[in-house]
């Protein structure tokens, strides 16, 4: 199909009325014949302002009484939603009954393999391991006439920019392809990484469209947006089943969700919505998306009311407790000596991520886990209420605050943005 793309006027994203004109070109691209059975690929509650719900929606309304749709949350290595969640993300649109569940470690097949020796190329010899491709059974299923996979473009610490084949390959991907991904990600460096479209994972990926999934049915919808507060802003829709709209998306995204600043932050207060990051796992993007904006010895503050465990999934969970965020090197060292976290390579570049390696603090506030919890994974450990006294004074938005003789960086979602210094 041919390429669609909009992007939003100068004053203000795009409205509904123009989203449902795109759903319906993007339809009329990609269904040229009569649509019986399509499948929907959203992604779940941790991108609440991603603007993939509404679409999902919308596509559902129009669709529901002629086509059989069949909704599939890209859940990676997530908890499942919640009634609650389904409700509010897809706006009521989507019976919570409709939505089916994607299990990374059992319902998927393996479909190619990326050499090792491309491995290896892309990644400057740091990994020389091949890459299993596995993704769930149901985008196998033939009947299916259409794949939509709908998702935002935005800065991420594994892929470099989030969504396109990350959608399908981690969000609908198996137990080997989300570890070897994250572990190849992690041991290349997030900063030679965030923000960037060519990152060896992303070339990882791109080798498994072109030689394993160019057969599916499958179209993109991608979005990039930003939001104050709740206040979601879609700034472009990027359609079509070529790379080039993801390369749109990500120099659209590299303009909107890249945050530069003249000096590093000495203090950042970061605060995570409790509908959104009930885990360190997803809270983590704190860490992630300002470490390259804080100053050597700064302190990192994380507002974290909904967060009350490690890893969203319960082995991992045991691996964070285990493990804790103890530095790269210590990690790898780790990694190297057991078992146990050799099996979940993920797990491993998780601890990376979200370690500082020293160089600046981190102090969780938190309501649902103790202070044994919380400085047992290397964290600083701090009650939410005071915290929140501290440094969420009514009205307060992004940027620099002076409050109560302190002066600190605030972020009200970390998931919509990246943070750098210029020149750096």
């Amino acid at each position: 199909m041919r390429d669609i793309i909009r992007i939003a006027g100068a004053n203000n994203g795009i409205t509904d009325d123009e989203l449902r004109e795109i759903v319906d070109e993007v339809l009329g691209e990609a269904g040229k014949q009569p649509l019986k059975k399509i499948l929907l690929l959203p992604p779940d509650f941790t991108r609440m302002h991603s603007g993939a719900g509404k679409i999902t929606a919308m596509i559902y309304s129009k669709l529901k009484d002629s086509v059989q749709v069949d909704i599939m949350p890209a859940l990676g290595t997530h908890d499942p939603m919640t009634r609650e969640q389904v409700e509010v993300f897809f706006e009521g649109m989507v019976p919570y009954e409709e939505v089916l569940v994607h299990n990374w470690r059992e319902d998927v097949v393996k479909i190619g393999e990326v050499p090792a020796s491309y491995v290896a190329e892309v990644s400057e010899g740091l990994i020389n391991d091949p890459l299993p491709v596995e993704i769930n059974k149901r985008l196998l299923d033939t009947s299916y006439d259409l794949i939509l996979s709908i998702g935002q473009v935005v800065p991420h610490e594994v892929v470099g920019m989030a969504n396109y084949t990350k959608n399908i390959l981690v969000g609908c991907g198996g137990k080997d392809t989300i570890n070897r991904s994250h572990i190849l990600g992690a041991v290349f460096g997030m900063e030679r990484i965030m923000g960037k479209d060519h990152s060896p994972v992303r070339k990882v990926f791109d080798y498994a469209q072109e030689h394993f999934l160019n057969s599916l049915p499958l179209v993109y919808i991608l979005t990039v947006t930003t939001a104050s507060h709740d206040n979601v802003r879609i700034e472009g829709v990027f359609a079509g089943n070529s790379r080039q709209v993801f390369e749109a998306a990500v120099e659209l995204s590299r303009e909107k969700n890249l945050i530069w600043l003249d000096e590093p932050i000495k203090k950042a207060v970061v605060y995570l919505d409790p509908r959104e990051f009930k885990s360190t796992w997803l809270g983590n993007k704190a860490i992630y998306r300002t470490r390259m904006a804080m100053a050597d010895g700064g302190e990192l503050i994380i507002l974290a009311p909904g967060v009350r465990k490690f890893g969203e999934d319960d082995g991992i969970d045991r691996l964070i407790r285990k493990y804790g965020y103890k530095g790269r090197e210590n990690t790898l060292k780790k990694y190297n000596e057991n078992a146990d976290l050799r099996e979940n390579p993920s797990a491993a570049a998780h601890l990376i991520h979200g370690s500082s390696d020293g160089r600046f603090t981190i102090t969780y506030a938190v309501k649902h886990l103790t202070r044994e919890e919380v400085e047992g994974v290397g964290f600083r450990y701090t009650p939410y209420e005071e915290a929140e006294r501290k440094y969420k004074p009514e009205g307060i938005t992004d940027g620099y605050v002076e409050y109560g003789g302190e002066r600190y960086f605030y972020i009200s979602n970390p998931a919509l943005g990246l943070w750098a210094v210029k020149g750096k």
